[in-house]
This record gives structure tokens, sequence and C-alpha cells, in this order.
């Protein structure tokens, strides 16, 4: 429970370093956005700056001609990367009046529909941005105060058609014509100081400009005079570099998340393998304890035997005196039978508790197995059981003592196992370079799928006479020299107990003795 809480505490830290790097991350991107916005309206300004120069040279006495302005405006705005501005994003350009509208434009066309534009002094579309800057002309002082007009005068001949109408492009312009405009007779005559300060008015003009009235004038002014710049830019530029920060962004974000779960896998590493280290020490001593209960088992086995042998052999001396009636007799050969049966259930016990301390040496395992076969040559004949020893004369290495003894086991096993008549095969064989396997084979009643592992276990056993132990110090031998058995079945009929992996050894071959 403690190691549950403290799992759970790791992994919420490293969650929250994960959710902290990606609140860092869009914070990030949005200042990078800010700084990217703020870039272009410099650039705007910068370029407002630059046509704001651009006019103050060519204006002559507070005008500047309309085709002029504009073939400078198409120069600045057509040109891919105009030396000047240092910019290759202008789209448009558009000079305005004090009533928004416009005097002189140039590049695409701007929307003056959307008033957000004038009101709040930029727009962002998803492909341009559009920034409202007021034009630096200097300023001229007069009489009156600063003041600084500047007027957009349309073409020459438009003024031989009188003064435009409001929206139109014609304004007036009788100097350019040389004689007044035709009109209604003039008015009457004014006093002495307001024709004063009219003349004044009028000196201050364009020369071409001084025979308009100044109603007249005042129209022109309010129609023609620059007081807005309207700059539209493409945000191609923008949107890529937001999409190469995002981009990056993500990368960092993905970064992290890879190293919170190497650092959240590591963990859960290192708590398994504490775990584990703790699993094995306690192993370690139950396994200890183990031997310790072990080898006591065994002493009192092997103690055992003592009283069963003196047993067993006054139970001998009693059925053989003549007095003893007939049922002492049978009843002492009952305890002998009896006593037998344990002394081999402790000597089997006895066996599978010695520790099994491996000697290796080079061993013919053909000719070990026809002295497990001769050793056992009685019991065969008893049933009449052949007994078929084929393969190639290999020669392993092993401790010959214990692999007779596991032979020894399993052709025991098959023949209290088999009918009269049956059939054993002993096959050695090659499996590889360096390896070599044994099978013994059988045509009895074989091994059920559902038992064939347990049948190595201590104590289990199928027939009614058996201890259960012949088979497990079986595989107690085999896994003490590293190999691997199993049963498999034969067929028609039977079992196959494979023992494999054994170590071959490549040097003289030894036929079957």
């Amino acid at each position: 429970m403690r190691s549950r809480r403290r799992n759970l505490l790791v992994y919420s830290l490293l969650a929250g370093v994960w959710a902290i790097v990606l609140i860092w991350q869009a914070e990030e991107h949005g200042r990078v956005r800010q700084a990217a916005q703020a870039d272009l309206g410099n650039r705007s300004r910068d370029i407002a700056n630059t046509v704001s120069a651009c006019i103050r040279g060519m204006k002559f006495r507070g005008a500047v001609f309309q085709e002029r302005l504009e073939s400078v405006l198409e120069e600045l705005v057509s040109s891919p990367t105009n030396t000047l501005l240092r910019s290759s994003d202008l789209l448009s350009i558009a000079l305005l009046n004090a009533s928004g509208e416009p005097v002189a434009t140039s590049g695409r066309p701007i929307d003056f529909a959307q008033r957000e534009i004038l009101q709040n002094g930029e727009r962002w579309g998803q492909r341009a941005v559009t920034f409202v800057h007021t034009v630096d002309l200097g300023t001229t002082a007069t009489s009156s105060g600063a003041s600084n007009p500047v007027v957009v005068l349309p073409p020459m001949r438009a003024f031989t058609n009188g003064l435009p109408e409001r929206g139109h492009e014609e304004p007036p312009a009788p100097a350019a014509l040389g004689h007044d405009p035709p009109g209604p007779p003039p008015p009457p005559a004014r006093p002495p100081r307001e024709r004063g300060r009219e003349n004044e008015s009028r000196t201050r003009r364009p020369p071409w400009l001084r025979n308009l009235s100044d109603h007249d004038f005042q129209m022109l002014l309010a129609q023609r005079q620059l007081h807005g710049l309207v700059l539209s830019l493409s945000t191609d530029s923008f949107h890529a570099a937001m999409r190469r920060d995002l981009w990056l962004r993500a990368m960092i974000a993905l970064l992290s998340m890879v190293s919170v779960a190497g650092v959240g896998l590591a963990w859960r590493s290192l708590t398994t393998s504490a775990d584990l280290q703790i699993r094995l020490v306690r192993a370690s001593e139950l396994n200890t304890h183990l031997k310790e209960m072990n080898l006591a088992a065994a002493g009192l086995a092997h103690e055992t035997r003592n009283p069963l042998n003196i047993i067993r052999g006054l139970a001998q001396l009693v059925s053989r005196r003549p007095e003893a009636c007939a049922e002492t007799r049978e009843s002492a050969r009952q305890i002998i039978v009896e006593a037998d049966k344990v002394t081999a259930q402790l000597t089997e016990f006895i066996n599978y508790s010695k520790p099994r301390e491996v000697r290796r040496a080079a061993v013919a395992l053909p000719g070990v197995v026809s002295e497990v076969a001769r050793a056992l040559s009685f019991d065969l004949e008893e049933k009449n059981i052949h007994l078929e020893i084929q393969g190639d004369p290999v020669r392993v290495e092993a401790d010959e003592q214990l692999l007779r003894q596991a032979l020894f086991n399993l052709l025991l096993n098959a023949t209290q196992v088999l009918p009269r008549d049956g059939t054993i095969e002993v096959v050695t064989r090659r499996s590889g370079l360096d390896e070599a396997t044994l099978e013994l084979r059988d045509n009895g009643p074989g091994v059920a799928p559902e038992v064939r592992r347990e049948i190595f276990k201590p104590y289990f056993t199928m027939k009614q006479q058996g201890t259960g132990l012949g088979l497990a110090i079986v595989q107690q031998i085999v896994q003490a020299h590293g190999w691997e058995i199993e049963c498999a079945p034969n067929q028609p009929k039977g079992a196959i107990f494979r023992i494999s992996r054994l170590k071959l050894l490549t040097g003289t071959k030894e036929s079957p003795t």
C-alpha cells in the first residue's frame, strides 16, 4: 500500500511537469505570435515614414500632383524586393483625406466599408493585415499657427471643367488656364480689412489655386488634403513563421512527453527491481530454511531405516520358527512386506533429498544404456519385454552414476507399466552440432495429456505400489546437468520420455558395450 502511494505521487509529479511544459510552450508560442505581429506593425510604420518622406520631397507650395504621386506609390508596391522599403510583403497603399476617403491608391483594392480599419487602426485578415497611420509631412509656420496642408492635385486638364463635385477626382484649376472661369457675377465689394485678409490667404496658396474663392478652396482642401495613410501587408511570411514555431513547440512537447514517459518507465523498473530484490532475499531465506529442513528430514529417514531393519529381522526369525503357528508366520511375513515398503520409500526420499553434485566426464551413452538394461534383465524377462537400443553411438558430458540412476528409473517405470510382450526402444541421436538427445519409447498405456507435467512432481504416481519419487529424481538429475526432459505421446500408443540438450563430445566415438 505504501509503495502504491509512492508510485502514485511520482507519476502525478511527472504528469504535472509535463503539463507545466505544455503551458510554457503555449505561452511561448503566444509571445512569439505577439512579437511577429508587432514586427509587422513596426514594418508598416517604417513604410509609412518612407512614403511620408517621398511626399515631402515631391510637394511644391503645399500641393502634389496625383499622377506623379500614384506613379511613386505604384513603384513602391509593384517592386517585389524594394530596396527603399526593404519589404516584399507590401500589397497596397492608400492615401486618405480627413473624412477617411481615398485620395490616391496603388496595389490591391482595400475595403474601406469595414469601419474597424479606421476605428481600431488595424485589421487582421486571413491573408493580409491592414494598418492606418497618419501622414507626417512636417509643419509650416503661419500667422495663424503651425499647419501642414498638402493637397493632391488631379491632372491639369481637369481644371478646364471647373471645380469638381465632392467624391469626383476633378478639382478646379483656374490658374492653369490663364483666365477666370465663367460663373455668376462677382460678389459685392468687401470692407478693406476683409479684403486684406482674403488677399493674405490667397498669397499663402499655390499660384494655380490663388484664383479660387475661399469656399472653393476649403472644399478642395476637404476633398484632396492628405490626412492618413493605409497600408496592406501580406501575412504569408507571418503564418509561415507561426507554423514553424508551432512545429518547434510541438516537438518540444513531444520530447518532454517521451522524457516523462522514460522517467516513469525507469521509476517503474526501479521499483520492480527493488521488489524483486526483496523477494529474492526472502526466497533465499526460505530456501536456506528448506535446505535445513531437508537435511533434517533426510537424517530422520536415515535413522528410521535402522529400527525398520531390526523389525524386519525379528519378523524373519518369527516366520522361520517351527513351533510358530501358521497365523503367526503369515503375520510375520506381512510385517516383512510392509517394512520393505517403508524402507523403499525412505530410500527414495533420501535419494531425492540428497544434493546433486555433478561430476562431469565423458560418457558413452549407448554403453550406459546397455549396462542399465543388463541390471533390469530379470524384470524384462519376467514380462517378456523386448528392449531395443538403436541410434548414433554418441559420447556426452555427464555424471555417469547419476545418468545411470536416471536411466534405471525410466526403464523400471516403463517395465512396471507395460503389459506382457511389450516393447521398449532406447534411441540416441544427434540433435545439433554440439547436442544429443536420448529418447525412451514404449507401447504401453501412455500418459494422459493433463498429467504429463504432473508426473515429474514429488509423490505423484499413477501406480498402486509406486512411491511417486522415481520420475521426480529423474527430473532432479536432468536439471542438475542443465538438460531438459519432457513426456510426449508415442504413435500409435504408448509414451516417449525425451531428454534433450545433452552436451555432445565430438571426440572418438564408442560403440555400445
